[in-house]
C-alpha cells in the first residue's frame, strides 16, 4: 500500500460510513413520519365518517345530496352515501367504485385503498335506525410524502455534516499520525538493510499498535544480529579447521610418499634381480608388497588431489584432446588388472576431440574403468567414446552387481564407499568424488545408470570447445590402435 493511501483511506471509509448511516436513519425517519401520518389521516376518515352520519341521518331525503357535496368540498375528501348491495345513493367522489368494490369496502370497515386522488385511508359509518340500510363511505387522501419530510432530511443532513465532518478530522489526524510512524519505522528499516546488520534497534515513539510492531522488530533484529555473531564465530572455526585440515594432509601425503617412492624402487630393482636371480617365495612377497606400495600411492595420490581442489590449488591444463586415444590406454591398463577374472574389456566408439586437460582426463576414466574391474566378478566393461553436439561422451558400463537405488546419491560424496568395498577395505572413497570435481572443472557432467544385479553406467560428458576464448592448442592427435575399436581387450 503507497505510503499516502491510509491518509486518503481512513476519513474516505469514515465518510461513506456516515453517509451511509445518515441514510439509513433518514430512511427510517421517514417511514416513522408516513405511519404516524396514514395514523392520523385515519383517525381523521373516521371521525368525519361518524359526525356526518350523524347529520345525514337526522337530514330529510332531498337535503342528503346537498350534505354531501357540502361537506366533500370543505374537508376535501370523497364522500360516498351507499347501500349494503353496493348500490350509490349520493355520488360525491371523483369517481365512484364498482359495486363488488364497495361492497368490500363495506366489510372491510376501514382500511387503505387507491381512488382517483390516488393512495386514501377509507372508513365506513352506518347511518342507523331507521336508515340501517345505509352507509357513509369517507375516502381521505393519504400523502406520499409526509408533511415533516423535508425538516426531517434537513435535520438529518445538518447533523450529518458535523458528526461526519468531525469524525472525518479526526480519523485523518489519526492516519496522519500513523502514517508518520510508519514512515519512520520504514525508513529506518530501509536504513538498516543499506548498512547491512549492525545490531542498531528503531526507536519507539509511541505505545500503540505501531510501537508494539516497532519493539517486536527490535527484538528480531537482536536475535539475528546475535545468530549472525555466532554463525560468522562459527564459520570462522570451520575454515580454520578446513585450511588445517587440508594443510595437515598435504604435509602428511608429501611426507608419506617420499618412503614410499624409496620401497617402490627398491622392489622394483628386487624384482629385476639385478642383485641376484630371486626364490619364488621371494618373488612372490615381493610382488605383494609392490602391489601394496601401487595401492598405498594411490590413496595418497587421491587424498593430496582432494586437498588441492578443496583449496583450490588444482589448474587445468586443458587443450585439443583426442579421448578416443586416452581412452584406448586405459582399457589396455584395465586388461592386467582383469587378466586374473572372466572378465572382458571391450572399446568402441569414434575418435572425438574435446577441450580437456589429458592427465585429468586419464584419471576421470583410470577411477570409472578401475572401479568397473575391480567390482565386477564377471562379465565385461565396456568403454564407449562418442560426440553429442557440443559435448564427446564417454560411457563406462559393466556386469557388476549394480547399485542400489538408495546409494546413488551418496556415491560421489566423499569417503563414501559401497558396503562389499568397506569390507574388503580397497580404498578411501575418493575416486568418484574427485571424478566428479574433475568433470565439472572442465565445464561437462557425470551421470550413473544402475540396476541391482544388472550392472551400472557411468556418462561423462566434456564439452568440444573451450569455456573461454582461448588459442586452439592440440595435445594428442595420434590415432588409436586398430585393435581396440571393436574387438574385446582379454
Amino acid at each position: 500500500m503507497p505510503r499516502r493511501s491510509l491518509l486518503k483511506l481512513a476519513p474516505t471509509l469514515v465518510v461513506v460510513l456516515g453517509i451511509a448511516v445518515a441514510s439509513i436513519m433518514a430512511l427510517l425517519g421517514f417511514l416513522q413520519l408516513r405511519a404516524h401520518a396514514d395514523e392520523a389521516v385515519a383517525l381523521r376518515a373516521r371521525v368525519l365518517a361518524l359526525t356526518l352520519s350523524e347529520r345525514l341521518r337526522a337530514a330529510d331525503a332531498p337535503d342528503r345530496v346537498a350534505v354531501v357535496d357540502k361537506a366533500a368540498r370543505r374537508s376535501s375528501t370523497e364522500l360516498l352515501l351507499v347501500e349494503q348491495d353496493g348500490r350509490v345513493v349520493v355520488d360525491g367522489s371523483l369517481g365512484a367504485p364498482s359495486r363488488p368494490e364497495i361492497v368490500d369496502l363495506l366489510v372491510a370497515g376501514s382500511g387503505e385503498t387507491t381512488t382517483r386522488q390516488g393512495r386514501t385511508r377509507f372508513h365506513v359509518a352506518p347511518l342507523g335506525a331507521p336508515l340501517q340500510n345505509l352507509s357513509l363511505l369517507v375516502f381521505a387522501p393519504a400523502p406520499e410524502v409526509p408533511f415533516a419530510t423535508r425538516s426531517l432530511l434537513a435535520s438529518v443532513a445538518a447533523l450529518t455534516t458535523i458528526l461526519v465532518g468531525g469524525a472525518a478530522l479526526v480519523a485523518f489526524a489519526i492516519a496522519r499520525n500513523v502514517n508518520a510512524d510508519v514512515a519512520y519505522v520504514r525508513e529506518r528499516i530501509v536504513e538498516m538493510a543499506l548498512e547491512g546488520p549492525s545490531g542498531k534497534s528503531v526507536p519507539v515513539r509511541d505505545t500503540d499498535q505501531v510501537g508494539i510492531l516497532t519493539s517486536a522488530f527490535n527484538l528480531l533484529v537482536e536475535r539475528f544480529t546475535a545468530a549472525e555473531h555466532a554463525y560468522q564465530h562459527d564459520l570462522k572455526g570451520a575454515l580454520e579447521f578446513d585450511r588445517d585440515r587440508s594443510a595437515f594432509l598435504s604435509a602428511l601425503s608429501h611426507e608419506l610418499r617420499t618412503p614410499l617412492n624409496a620401497i617402490l624402487g627398491f622392489a622394483d630393482v628386487l624384482l629385476a634381480e639385478v642383485d641376484g636371480p630371486l626364490s619364488d617365495e621371494a618373488r612372490d612377497n615381493l610382488t605383494v608388497l609392490r602391489r601394496s606400495a601401487d595401492h598405498l600411492r594411490a590413496l595418497i595420490d587421491d587424498i593430496l588431489d582432494l586437498s588441492a581442489l578443496e583449496s583450490g590449488e588444482l589448474k587445468l591444463d586443458t587443450g585439443a584432446l583426442d579421448i578416443f586415444v586416452i581412452a584406448a590406454e586405459v582399457a589396455r591398463e584395465a586388461r592386467v588388472n582383469a587378466q586374473d577374472k572372466p572378465l572382458e574389456v571391450f572399446l568402441s566408439g569414434r575418435p572425438a576431440i574435446a577441450w580437456a586437460d589429458p592427465r585429468r582426463v586419464r584419471q576421470i576414466l583410470s577411477n570409472l574403468v578401475g572401479n568397473a574391474v575391480k567390482f565386477t566378478r564377471e562379465g565385461r566393461v565396456e568403454i564407449h567414446v562418442d560426440l553429442d553436439g557440443d559435448f564427446v561422451v564417454v560411457s563406462v558400463s559393466d556386469t557388476g552387481p549394480g547399485i542400489p537405488p538408495e546409494q546413488r546419491a551418496a556415491i560421489f560424496e566423499e569417503y563414501w564407499q559401497a558396503p562389499a568395498s568397506r569390507q574388503s577395505r580397497t580404498g578411501a572413497g575418493l575416486g568418484l568424488a574427485i571424478t566428479r570435481r574433475l568433470v565439472r572443472m572442465h565445464g561437462g557432467s557425470i551421470s550413473v545408470e544402475s540396476e541391482t544385479g544388472q550392472g551400472s553406467r557411468f556418462t561423462v560428458r566434456l564439452p568440444i570447445r573451450p569455456q573461454m576464448s582461448r588459442p586452439v592448442r592440440f595435445i594428442s592427435t595420434a590415432p588409436p590402435p586398430p585393435d581396440f575399436v571393436v574387438e574385446p581387450v582379454r
